[in-house]
């Protein structure tokens, strides 16, 4: 149902928090979610799109804009611990719960990248299906995301250089699936995904290449 988002209570304009994540799909790594909230009015970021439609530079850029400008930002790791106790969908999740429960009184209603709302929230929420294509707050969140994710996954590689995170940042490409064929899992690969499962049994992973496209 729709929610009612013309003002609080006290007749002041609602606060809105755009959340989003990334790193659902990869083999390696957290999934990252961030919330932003930006003052009611004009978003006083200009440039502002879904992240995976920017390049590294532009999302990096723009990175330091919204945690300036923002009104609060929160930005939540989820670690592989977590996702493989969880799984995937439920450790997202709990991701972007955790991340409006940081911002705290910040935020009166959440605009949810998906199709689907925490079972726990501290506020209102609406699930967007493409939503960091529509709202802004959102498109802010998902670039938070991406930039936060990609940079940790940088630091993974200086520590596990032989699988090449720098270059996919952990999604099933053949470079990492030939890695992964050769050297085994590292502590930061999702034991609960099935390519890993399958390095750890010595099987075959040659046509478990995801066509995913992965950013900069």
């Amino acid at each position: 149902m729709p929610l009612d988002l013309s003002a609080r209570r006290d007749g002041a304009p609602l606060r809105v928090a755009g959340v989003d994540e990334a790193g659902r799909g990869p083999l390696a790594g957290p999934v990252v979610v961030a919330a932003v909230v930006f003052a009611p009015g004009r978003t006083p970021v200009n440039g502002l799109d879904d992240s995976k439609q920017l390049t590294a530079e532009r999302r990096e850029a723009l990175y330091e804009r919204i945690v300036e400008r923002a009104v609060a930002w929160h930005i939540e790791f989820v670690d592989v611990e977590e996702i493989d106790r969880l799984n995937i969908y439920h450790a997202t999740m709990t991701g972007m719960s955790r991340a409006l429960f940081c911002l705290g009184h910040s935020v009166d209603v959440a605009r949810i990248d998906g199709n689907a709302l925490p079972r726990s929230l501290p506020c209102m929420a609406e699930a967007w299906i493409g939503g960091d294509a529509r709202d802004r707050s959102i498109m802010a969140a998902s670039i938070l995301a991406k930039v936060a994710r990609d940079r940790y996954m940088k630091t993974l590689h200086e520590q596990w250089p032989m699988y090449r995170f720098d270059q996919h940042k952990g999604y099933s490409t053949p470079v990492h699936l030939a890695a992964l064929a050769q050297h085994g899992p590292c502590p930061q690969h999702r034991r609960s995904f099935a390519p890993v499962r399958a390095a750890m049994q010595g099987l075959p992973l040659g046509d478990m290449a995801t066509t995913l496209v992965v950013e900069d």
